[in-house]
């Protein structure tokens, strides 16, 4: 589903990606691991078409995003760790004009609409100005937005920043139902307790290069992803 392959973007005289390779498969939710500064969000804005790089290629279901981003891009979703939304509309304004984007005939968006706002227990806000938003109901909006023209990929960044248990809970239940459904995760997190439960794979990336990626259990083996991330950080791996 998203094939990367030998990816390195410069800025200046630093790698801030350096020759990494992923494969994120049909089915599979694939955590993203590194500290601030790692590569992460340069990767995530390669991936998702919003960043030009320097070397390599990054595929979205066989298909380059370099040569083909439009059609790329109409099966990702992309969910950025601090969302910028339109503050002059409203929040159903906002989900109808991203429908729009999409194509996404009346009958389809009111369902979506209508699951999805409950899910993250938003319905009752829609009609208020995003400007009134708090930020966790900006990124329960983003994520709404997203997932409305049902993508095969979703790539996000951090995204349970500002989220509240409750809808945090509903997202891990989303992400794990995408997935069985056929789709595929790729995203970035701090919480290393979260990605250990919920992905099917992990990719440690350090200074712009991928130091260890595999099964979950191929990576942490007998001990936690937390121990595994402070050594590898550490540099005793």
């Amino acid at each position: 589903m998203l094939r990367i392959e030998h990816l390195t973007k410069v800025y200046g005289d630093k790698k801030a990606v350096d020759d990494l390779s992923l494969h994120i498969l049909p089915g599979e939710i694939y955590g993203f691991i590194g500290h601030n500064g790692a590569g992460k969000t340069t990767t995530i804005k390669a991936c998702c078409g919003i960043l030009q790089y320097d070397s390599g290629e990054i595929y979205v279901n066989n298909m380059s995003i370099k040569d083909d981003p439009l059609a790329c891009k109409a099966q990702i979703a992309y969910i950025p760790d601090n969302p910028d939304l339109y503050d002059f509309m409203s929040g159903i304004q906002y989900l109808n004009f991203i429908s729009d984007i999409f194509g996404i005939n009346a009958e389809a968006r009111k369902a979506r609409i209508n699951e999805y706002a409950q899910a993250f227990e938003l319905t009752s806000d829609l009609a208020q100005p995003i400007s009134a938003y708090s930020h966790g109901m900006k990124q329960k909006l983003a994520i709404i937005s997203a997932l409305i023209h049902e993508p095969k990929l979703i790539i996000m960044d951090e995204p349970f920043v500002g989220l509240d248990p409750l809808a945090s809970h509903t997202l891990k239940q989303l992400m794990r139902k995408i997935c069985d459904a056929g789709g595929a995760i790729f995203f970035s997190t701090h919480v290393l307790e979260v990605a250990e439960k919920l992905c099917d794979k992990v990719a440690i990336i350090k200074g712009g290069k991928l130091i260890k990626s595999g099964t979950m259990e191929q990576v942490k083996g007998d001990t936690s992803l937390e121990n595994v991330f402070l050594e590898l950080e550490d540099g005793n791996v």
